[in-house]
């Protein structure tokens, strides 16, 4: 399989028909009258692109030199891959000497490289984790829940933040919020009746 086709299994959002042997596409339809439930529903996009993603990291690594069978895949293998595919990435991350490096919004046109985005890996190594114990990968040693993997995606998304000028921050909890709200109010009651007495 060429690199053109392993992206295009990577990145396209609906699998072609025309993908599909002959044979495959005028398969006779179930009857009309069959049970709702011996008819399998079509899988969700989530489940299809897991799917897709699955099958991309089989084929990445069937085409390695000498091949690597998914028993003898590690976190290693996981890294080239996430590498690999910043190849066909469609965000700009503008490199530490750039005029724009730390601008969100560059006013011109710059020779930074394209990348994945982290958000899109981070689903991708969720998608792939959960995948691979789908096809009987025990957790313990899925390549895909390594902490290299996790130090990995942090480094890009920080690097990314920096380059683009765009903080990634976490949303505060609201739990935490309103306990603290709820002891200034309770700290300014008791100050209310302390002024009162």
């Amino acid at each position: 399989m060429s690199t053109a086709q392993l992206q295009n299994d990577f990145s396209s959002a609906q699998p072609s028909s025309s993908s599909r042997p002959a044979a495959d596409q005028h398969h006779h339809q179930p009857p009309q009258h069959a049970s709702s439930a011996a008819v399998a529903a079509p899988l969700s996009r989530y489940e299809s692109q897991k799917k897709r993603d699955w099958n991309t990291f089989g084929q990445y690594l069937k085409n390695q030199t000498p091949p690597v069978s998914l028993s003898q895949c590690n976190f290693n293998h996981v890294l080239e891959f996430l590498r690999y595919l910043d190849q066909f990435g469609k965000t700009k991350v503008h490199m530490n000497g750039c005029i724009f490096f730390g601008q969100p919004d560059p006013p011109a046109p710059c020779t930074c490289p394209l990348r994945q985005a982290w958000g899109s890996l981070d689903a991708l190594i969720g998608r792939l984790r959960a995948a691979y114990e789908e096809h009987g990968g025990s957790p313990e040693s899925n390549p895909f829940g390594s902490g290299a993997i996790r130090v990995y995606l942090r480094e890009v998304k920080e690097c990314q933040a920096k380059a683009r000028g765009i903080p990634y921050t976490k949303k505060k909890k609201k739990r935490s919020s309103q306990i603290k709200g709820i002891s200034n109010h309770d700290t300014a009651s008791k100050s209310l009746k302390q002024l009162a007495s």
